[in-house]
C-alpha cells in the first residue's frame, strides 16, 4: 500500500464540475474565478479538499472528458494562472485541489490525434490504438475509421469522437502486429506524455490527480496486471519527483488500484459494488419505505475492505455521472443517508450541491454528451436571485437550465436554518473531524449484519464507537447487548434498551461511545 500524505486521514472533498459552480464574467458558464471566490463557503461548510472535473482546452463533446489540450486551461473557464492562483488560495486556506486526469482517451482535435492519422509514420504514429487495416476493427471496441489517409481503424474508449491511447496490450495477440506489447515504443512514449502532463500540473502547484478511468489503460488485461504495473511505474515517478502528489483512482477495485500505487479508489455506481442499492434504485436502502436491501453492498463494501489492507475506500454523495440523491430521497431521508457517509471510513466526497438537496432536473435536452446524467450537472443554486445567484447571464445563456421550481433549494436560505439539511451535514463534518475513530484512516467493524438497522463499530487508538443507522419510518430491534453510552451525535430520537437488545427508533441515527 502506498504510504498516504498526513491531510488524506482528515480529508472532505467537494467536487467541482465547473461548468456549473459559478459563473462571474455572466457568460453563463462557470469558471475558475468563480471557484475562488466560493472557497471561503466550501470551507465553511468543513470540506477541506477539491476535486475539480476536466477544465481543460476541449471541443466539449462530453463536457470536457474529450481533452484537446492538458497543458491549456479552457478559455471559457479562465487561464493557465487562473488555476494556478486557484491552487495558491486553496493552499492559504489549508485546502487541497486534486484535477481530473483523462489519461485513457483524448479529443479528436488533440494535435496527437491529428499527427497519428497522417499515412506518414511520425512520432505519434502509435500514441493511438489502430488497427493495420480499415477493413478491420479493433476487438471488443469501438473504432473510428475512414476519416483519414492513414490505413487503419483507431479504437475508441467510450464515445465516437474519443481515440483511445496506446499503453500497450497485456498479452498480445502475435497474428495481429497493431497489438503492442507494453514496452514498445509507442506505449511508452504514451505513458511518458502523461507522466509530463502531470509533471507540468503539480510543478503549477496542483496536489495530485484523481485519474478517470484508470483501471483501462492497458488492453487484452482482464486482471488488470499490466494496468497495475503501469501505474507502479507511473508511482516510481511520482516519487522520485513530487513525492507528496496524491492519486485517487475511478476503478473500483481497490486491492488492484492500491498495489498500483494509488492512496484511494472509489466505489463506483457501476460494476459489482451495489452502491445504487443505497440510494439510486426504485426502493433505496436510505428511503423511508424501509423497503430497501442492503445486503449485497454490504457484503462486498467488506471483502473490498479486506482487501484494501488499509488503504482508503472513498463513497461519494454523488457525482457528475449519476442522479442526484434528491431523486430519490427527501430532505431528511437525505440527513440520515449523510449520516452514513460522514461516519464511514475512506474520504468522504460531497457533490457540489449535494449538501442543499439539489434536485435532478428533468427533461432536459443533452448537454455536451451529458444525456441522461445532464439533469445532475445543472448551475448551483446560491440564493433566490436571478439564475439562483449562479450567473448574471440571461437565463437562456445558461450552459444547463436550473431547477425550475418556486421551492428549489438554495445555499442562502438554508446556512442559517439550523434544520436545513446543509447544517446537518455542516454539523456531521465538524462532528467527524473531532473524533479520530471517524477519521478517514478509522478502522471498521460490522455488528449488524441484518437489513435493518445497520450498526457497524468505527476504532482508532483508544475510541471505540458504535454507528447505528435506522431510515426506515418503523422502529427495529438490534439485537445487541453491548453497554452504550449516551449519543454523541444523533438524528431523531435515541436507542432504548430492551429484552431483546436495543430499540433502534425510526428514521434515526445515532453515534454512542462502546
Amino acid at each position: 500500500m502506498q504510504t498516504r500524505p498526513n491531510w488524506l486521514n482528515t480529508a472532505i472533498f467537494y467536487e467541482i464540475y465547473p461548468q456549473s459552480f459559478n459563473d462571474t464574467n455572466a457568460d453563463g458558464i462557470g469558471d475558475i474565478q468563480g471557484i475562488i471566490e466560493k472557497l471561503d463557503y466550501i470551507k465553511g461548510l468543513g470540506c477541506n479538499a477539491l476535486w475539480i472535473n476536466p477544465c481543460f482546452q476541449s471541443p466539449f463533446g462530453d463536457a470536457g472528458y474529450d481533452v484537446e489540450d492538458y497543458l491549456t486551461v479552457a478559455p471559457r473557464y479562465g487561464t493557465n494562472e487562473d488555476l494556478a492562483k486557484l491552487f495558491q488560495e486553496a493552499h492559504k486556506r489549508d485546502m487541497h485541489v486534486l484535477l481530473d486526469l483523462v489519461p485513457g482517451h483524448t479529443a479528436v482535435t488533440h494535435k496527437w490525434f491529428k499527427e497519428s492519422m497522417k499515412a506518414e509514420k511520425n512520432e505519434y504514429t502509435d500514441r493511438y490504438v489502430w488497427t493495420d487495416s480499415i477493413w478491420e476493427e479493433p476487438g471488443n471496441m469501438g473504432c473510428i475509421r475512414g476519416i483519414s489517409d492513414r490505413d487503419g481503424s483507431c479504437a475508441v474508449n467510450f464515445f465516437s469522437h474519443q481515440p483511445a491511447l496506446n499503453y500497450g496490450f497485456y498479452q498480445p495477440d502475435p497474428e495481429k502486429k497493431w497489438q503492442q506489447s507494453m514496452d514498445a515504443p509507442g506505449p511508452v512514449a504514451t505513458r511518458e506524455a502523461m507522466k509530463d502532463v502531470m509533471r507540468f500540473w503539480l510543478k503549477a502547484g496542483c496536489d495530485g490527480f484523481r485519474v478517470d478511468m484508470a483501471g483501462s489503460l492497458v488492453k487484452h488485461d482482464e486482471e488488470g496486471r499490466g494496468t497495475i504495473q503501469l501505474w507502479q511505474n507511473v508511482r516510481e515517478f511520482l516519487d522520485k519527483e513530487f513525492p507528496a502528489a496524491v492519486l485517487v483512482s475511478e476503478w473500483g477495485e481497490p486491492d488492484k488500484s492500491l498495489e498500483g500505487g494509488f492512496h484511494m479508489d472509489f466505489l463506483l455506481h457501476f460494476g459489482p459494488s451495489h452502491y445504487n442499492d443505497l440510494f439510486r434504485c426504485d426502493e433505496p436502502w436510505f428511503s423511508g419505505r424501509g423497503k430497501g436491501d442492503i445486503t449485497a453492498f454490504w457484503e462486498k463494501y467488506q471483502e473490498s475492505y479486506r482487501k484494501s489492507c488499509g488503504g482508503l475506500i472513498c463513497i461519494p454523495s454523488g457525482n457528475h455521472d449519476m442522479d442526484r440523491m434528491a431523486r430519490r430521497l427527501d430532505r431528511e431521508e437525505m440527513k440520515i443517508a449523510f449520516a452514513f457517509l460522514l461516519t464511514m471510513p475512506g474520504a468522504p466526497f460531497i457533490y457540489y450541491g449535494d449538501e442543499i438537496g439539489m434536485r435532478y432536473v428533468e427533461g432536459v435536452t443533452s448537454v455536451e454528451g451529458g444525456y441522461g446524467r445532464t439533469g445532475s450537472r445543472s448551475p448551483m443554486q446560491w440564493d433566490d436571485s436571478l439564475n439562483a445567484g449562479f450567473s448574471t447571464a440571461s437565463p437562456a445563456r445558461l450552459y444547463i437550465p436550473q431547477d425550475s421550481a418556486e421551492d428549489r433549494p438554495n445555499v442562502a436560505a438554508q446556512i442559517d436554518d439550523p434544520d436545513s439539511l446543509y447544517s446537518e451535514v455542516k454539523r456531521l463534518i465538524a462532528f467527524r473531524q473531532s473524533h479520530a475513530a471517524l477519521r478517514n484512516d478509522g478502522e471498521i467493524g460490522f455488528l449488524q449484519m441484518n437489513n435493518y438497522p445497520l450498526a457497524y463499530m468505527r476504532k482508532s487508538g483508544e475510541e471505540s464507537l458504535a454507528v447505528v443507522i435506522n431510515p426506515s419510518r418503523e422502529s427495529k430491534v438490534w439485537e445487541c447487548h453491548a453497554q452504550l453510552g449516551q449519543p454523541l451525535y444523533n438524528i431523531e430520537e435515541t436507542l432504548v434498551r430492551t429484552d431483546g437488545g436495543w430499540l433502534v427508533p425510526p428514521c434515526s441515527a445515532g453515534v454512542y461511545q462502546l
